[in-house]
């Protein structure tokens, strides 16, 4: 074979032997580009809002090569996470700490490469986090006058819906220290004082929320601020103080019965005398009827004694009862008490305060419970 015929002889061979090479090298360069072009990074089971420690989970359509992702991965507001792959196409993306609430995030995915080493852009993606906890009402109503904070009006807060990942904190203006108690979900607070309100002051009350275990300054948000004006101290003829108020009354009272027991109330003096066959037992500091809600005046009789009842209408046991009307609306008590063991302040006593019954301090509610019977007279005036 000439030397010429041997030159066209190869290049028909590497004519019909590097065709299909090229044509499988175009076709998987088109179909890698193309699948490149295509993958595609979305959120997977996304809640319109985050938690504040919860992941988020991206997932990819096509497994990608994720070395050097992670460095460049941009969290805007700034933020450090855990960063960690499953399976090459899912991206996992944690907290170190919290994610701040009421906050807009966007996660930028930098460009990538498929399996095949074929590059596809890069995207952005967006989040949520939940938001603080918004308050609904609030007791009493702000720049409210005349308020009395006791067991049965504690100051309350009422949350948009239960606190969650929140813990909310109350604060005082002038300073009191308070416990309170929740509902079951964190949505509605009530608090009491550990001290005594003063009369006639005005108080702020600050409302925080923060997420739990990060109370710094940087998670902290006052959600409301609400204030009000405590009753101002009634004038009256009585001694102010309480000592000498019983003494002032043991020494003018005089008896409206003079047989048998009765129990002798005086409203405007707020308290309680007993007699016996016209003679005088003792007495004691009561908290009557506040007002709007006074404590009926008149010519009554005990009607029923409990020693604990439950009132289903205040949630709160009203120990040592006794009914004064015959539909138990009104009655004679020990100071009442929260289901975990609070109880009213005897330093409410003095004070008209109550929904309408005679509140008694701790002791004499019980001597007078010991003392009463079921049809003896109380007068009321």
């Amino acid at each position: 074979m000439t030397k010429k015929a041997n030159v066209l002889l190869k290049k028909i061979l590497f004519f019909i032997l590097g065709t299909p090479s090229l044509i499988f090298l175009f076709i998987f360069g088109f179909f890698s580009y193309s699948a490149a072009q295509n993958v595609i990074a979305e959120f997977k089971d996304m809640p319109s809002y985050l938690g504040l420690t919860e992941s988020i989970t991206i997932h990819f359509t096509e497994a990608i090569t994720t070395e050097n992702f992670r460095e460049s991965l941009r969290i805007t507001p700034k933020t450090n996470v855990f960063v960690s792959w499953e399976k090459n196409n899912t991206l996992v993306i944690k907290p170190k700490s919290i994610w701040k609430p009421e906050m807009d995030y966007t996660i930028t995915l930098p460009e990538g490469k498929t399996k095949f080493m074929s590059t596809f852009p890069g995207k952005t993606l967006s989040f949520k986090t939940i938001p603080y906890p918004k308050v609904e009402e609030v007791w009493p109503e702000n720049n409210a006058t005349d308020v009395v904070v006791g067991i049965e009006d504690p100051l309350s807060v009422k949350l948009d819906r239960g606190a969650g990942d929140f813990w909310i904190d109350f604060s005082l203006n002038p300073k009191r220290q308070v416990i309170y108690q929740s509902n079951d979900n964190r949505s509605r607070f009530e608090i009491l004082p550990k001290e005594t309100f003063e009369s006639g002051v005005p108080y702020t009350v600050d409302v925080v929320a923060y997420p739990i275990d990060f109370p710094n300054e940087e998670y902290q948000k006052k959600i409301t601020t609400f204030s009000f004006t405590t009753l101002p101290p009634r004038p009256s003829t009585w001694s102010l103080n309480l000592n000498d108020r019983l003494s002032e009354v043991r020494k003018y009272t005089n008896p409206k019965v003079l047989e048998g027991k009765y129990i002798d109330i005086n409203i405007s003096a707020q308290i309680m005398t007993l007699f016996e066959n016209g003679s005088f037992v003792d007495s004691y500091l009561i908290s009557s009827g506040k007002r709007g809600m006074d404590t009926p005046k008149g010519t009554f009789a005990i009607h029923n004694q409990f020693p604990r009842p439950w009132s289903k209408q205040y949630s709160l046991f009203m120990p040592h009862w006794m009914a004064i009307t015959p539909d138990g609306k009104y009655g004679i008590h020990e100071l009442p008490e929260w289901p975990g063991g609070y109880k009213e302040g005897a330093n409410h006593l003095g004070i008209p305060v109550s929904h309408g019954c005679v509140r008694l301090g701790v002791g004499p509610a019980q001597k007078v419970y010991e003392w009463s019977y079921i049809g003896m007279p109380v007068i009321i005036y």
